[in-house]
Formats: C-alpha cells, sequence, structure tokens
C-alpha cells in the first residue's frame, strides 16, 4: 500500500511509525480518561503507561527478531527498524505485562483495578496498529482468489508484491475495534476488578487463533499444526479463563463478607 507516507527532505516519514504513534497516544488519552472515570490518578496511570509502551515494544520487537532469526542474522543492523515494521503483538503483550507487574506493585496502585482501566487501550491501540501493518505489508495474509483480497504493487511493501492476498491486517484492525466497542458497552457494568482484562484476554486469544490460519507470512515452528501465535494465544485463553474464574470467586466472597 503506501510504506512511505512522505519525504522532506533526507527525513522519511513512514506509515507504520506513524500509525503506531499515534496508537501510543490513543493509549494514553483514553487511559487517562478511564482512570478519571473510575476514581484514580490519571498521572499515575500515565506513568505506567510509558513504561509498559517501552517494554512492550522492546517485547514485540524481540518475538518479532526470534520468529525471523534467519534473516536477521544476516542483517543485524535490521533489529532497530521498528518504524518500518516487525513487531509481533504477544511479544509487546507479554513485554508490557511484565512491566505493568512491576510498576503496579511499585507504585502502589490498585492492582487489578489498573489492569481494568488500562484495557479499553489495548484493543484501540491494536486496531490502529493494524492500519500500520497493513500499509507496511507486514503480517500479510495467504494467496486467496476472494472479491476482497488485496494486491500490494508497492515494492517497498513487506508483502508480495501483485498476489491477491486476505487482507489479515484489516481483519484483525476491525476485530480490535469491534473488541473495544464491547469493552467499552460492558465496563461499568463488570462484577470483580480484574473482569475486563481477562475477559480480553480470552477475546483476543480467540480472534488471533483463527486469524492466524489465514496468515501467509513467516509464522515461525509449527508445533501440533499451531504457529507459535497460537501457541501462544491457547496458553493466554486458558490463563484467561483460570483467572475469571479465581477472581470472580474471589469477588463473590467479598460480597458475602461484606
Amino acid at each position: 500500500m503506501h510504506p512511505v507516507l512522505f519525504k522532506i527532505g533526507p527525513v522519511v516519514v513512514h506509515t507504520y511509525g506513524l500509525m503506531m504513534a499515534l496508537a501510543f497516544l490513543a493509549a494514553m488519552v483514553i487511559s487517562k480518561r478511564e482512570a478519571r472515570v473510575f476514581g484514580e490518578d490519571p498521572d499515575k496511570i500515565a506513568d505506567l503507561i510509558f513504561y509498559i509502551l517501552l517494554w512492550g515494544v522492546i517485547g514485540a520487537r524481540l518475538f518479532y527478531v526470534a520468529v525471523n532469526l534467519s534473516w536477521f542474522a544476516a542483517h543485524p543492523l535490521d533489529v532497530v527498524k521498528v518504524w518500518e515494521g516487525g513487531l509481533v503483538f504477544y511479544g509487546g503483550f507479554i513485554g508490557g505485562l511484565g512491566a505493568a507487574l512491576y510498576c503496579v506493585r511499585k507504585r502502589q496502585i490498585p492492582f487489578w483495578k489498573s489492569f481494568d482501566i488500562l484495557t479499553p487501550a489495548l484493543p484501540f491501540g491494536h486496531f490502529l496498529g493494524r492500519i500500520g501493518c497493513f500499509n507496511a505489508g507486514c503480517c500479510y495474509g495467504k494467496v486467496c482468489d476472494l472479491p476482497w483480497a488485496v494486491t500490494f504493487t508497492n515494492p517497498d511493501s513487506l508483502a508480495p508484491l501483485h498476489t491477491p492476498l486476505h487482507p489479515t491486517q484489516l481483519y484483525e484492525s476491525l476485530a480490535n475495534l469491534a473488541l473495544f466497542g464491547v469493552i467499552m458497552a460492558v465496563r461499568k457494568k463488570k462484577r470483580f476488578e480484574g473482569q475486563l482484562f481477562w475477559g480480553y484476554v480470552v477475546a483476543y486469544g480467540v480472534i488471533r487463533f483463527l486469524l492466524e490460519f489465514a496468515r501467509g507470512d513467516e509464522r515461525g515452528s509449527y508445533l501440533l499444526g499451531l504457529s507459535p501465535a497460537q501457541q501462544v494465544g491457547v496458553l493466554l485463553c486458558l490463563s484467561g479463563a483460570v483467572m475469571l474464574y479465581v477472581l470472580s470467586r474471589r469477588g463473590r466472597r467479598e460480597v458475602i463478607r461484606g
């Protein structure tokens, strides 16, 4: 599509980098707003977001490098070129989650409540990020003959050229936008802290598991017919289901004691 949005002299603005910047900005704005809605300090949440984004990008890039190790072994300097595309969501999720766990405990912010406050920003930021992927040509789909198949023609694109492909980037972008809408609709109806976050983990895990069947880019080493992203998705879905059960029981006990 449009890997490079525009050039001004030696300055090159990549569409992927711009969409990632917009995703980070949106995450900050949404999370600070949610903090106010649920009675928490927006500045503490903003600090938390900064570290989550930092370690999220690091984790996302490391996961991408691990999946495409042969390429980066031959082109080591390309490891730092994140603005051109090449971030794996699950790597970012794990990196960001680790940062969140550390910062929430250190800053003594309400634990699961903070995760719920941050949750709406995840699918909305991902919605914007996948638009960046579409323009960069990364995360492309398998060859198909569907009426809505997309064909990449820009020589700077990371996708195979002049071949009709599943627009998996747009599938996931729209799925994340729908997930954001659902979360915003039900967030004030949650019955216990942590319900939004772990509900999101399960829902996204299912979405990603299904979308992986249409992906055509390098998926890494398969295990039992499942790509690395599907393997991680299964683990997160199971973890999410267990945590929803545990936290719901804890919530019921607290209501009974109250």
